[in-house]
């Protein structure tokens, strides 16, 4: 969950905005002046500060200069508060270090709109390009797996964005949950890296040892990106992916691993991942297995709904089946000009 940092020595104004985005599903963090606020930053559990103006001991402005003076272990975004409204006090505010000004009063979605844009541009960081080289080093140990990165993970986009406007589904999931799922998904099998090529490259059929060996990729792979979330705790996109790394061979029935979680135990991400996966598992062809037709995968997949796969996700995967075949059809062409 996101932390936002709220400074303001008005109680009354403070409970209200720790209201407001408590709802909103942020974790608050409330400080009455900007001494306070520099010690809880140095803790490095917050990058998202949201902070009025007019404040004693050390007031808005001042602090927004200590925060760029100072150096954190990532970006601190600062949204300031304050009645004042004309062209120069903006430009003081801005000039003093705050990314985003906002007068009061205001309307909450308002403030609620920038925070969120203040968490989009906080995630941007070095993510893209980060997330895209770990998953292809995973992948590169595998030759067979192709273009699986690619379509998994648009496969668990459409599941996240059917999800996201479901009535019947009442896990909360924010506007950028589908976008993040696509961008971490490929890092499901990170954790392969470390596993040996004797078991990894395997043509034929594991051993029960040897399986237990492979099974390891989840953890290998939380473990990894554990080290980037205690780096970058704020960052929301690193939690989700080490979810994703740690949770896509669990299953709804709780008989998957590494920890045999049940239903909602199981996160989200990990349960959307892990149909995405198995799906495009059984429609690529490998090296000891053709690949398998839509509709022989809809059924297998319809099988094990609420053993392996939540049924909330298999529901969302026949809903956008059309979908799924179109990413099907382009992957079949794409085989079918390699051949000729």
């Amino acid at each position: 969950m996101k932390r936002i940092l709220i400074v303001d020595d008005d109680e009354i104004a403070l409970e209200a905005l720790h209201h407001m985005l408590t709802r909103a599903g942020y974790e608050v963090v409330t400080r009455i002046n900007g001494v306070e606020a520099l010690e809880e930053l140095q803790a490095g559990e917050c990058r998202l500060v949201v902070t009025d103006w007019n404040m004693p001991e050390m007031d808005g402005l001042e602090l927004c200069r200590q925060i760029r003076a100072q150096e954190f272990p990532g970006y601190v975004y600062v949204i300031l508060l304050t009645s004042r409204d004309g062209k120069d006090d903006t430009l003081q505010g801005l000039s003093a270090g705050a990314d985003d000004f906002v007068t009061k009063p205001f309307e909450p979605p308002e403030l609620l709109a920038r925070v969120r844009i203040g968490e989009r541009i906080l995630s941007l960081e070095t993510r893209d390009v980060a997330i895209f080289a770990m998953a292809k080093l995973a992948e590169s140990r595998d030759p067979e797996t192709g273009e699986h990165l690619e379509r998994m993970r648009t496969y668990s986009r459409i599941i996240a964005e059917y999800l996201a406007h479901d009535d019947e589904f009442d896990e909360p999931i924010s506007e950028d949950y589908p976008r993040l799922i696509y961008l971490t998904s490929p890092l499901h099998d990170i954790g392969k890296v470390g596993i040996p090529d004797c078991v990894l490259l395997k043509p034929g059929r594991l051993s029960d040892s040897e399986f237990e060996i492979m099974k390891t990729h989840t953890t290998i792979g939380a473990a990894t990106l554990d080290a980037a979330v205690r780096q970058y705790p704020g960052v929301a996109y690193l939690h989700l992916a080490r979810n994703i790394a740690l949770a896509h061979h669990e299953r709804f029935n709780g008989s998957g691993y590494p920890r045999g979680l049940v239903g909602r135990d199981i996160p989200l991400c990990g349960r959307i991942v892990a149909l995405a996966d198995v799906y495009d598992a059984l429609t690529s062809k490998r090296v000891y297995k053709q690949a398998f037709t839509h509709d022989i995968a809809r059924s297998m997949i319809v099988e094990q709904s609420g053993k392996h796969f939540d049924p909330n996700v298999t529901r969302a995967f026949i809903q956008c089946e059309e979908q799924f075949l179109s990413g099907l059809g382009s992957h079949a062409d794409m085989e079918l000009s390699e051949v000729s």
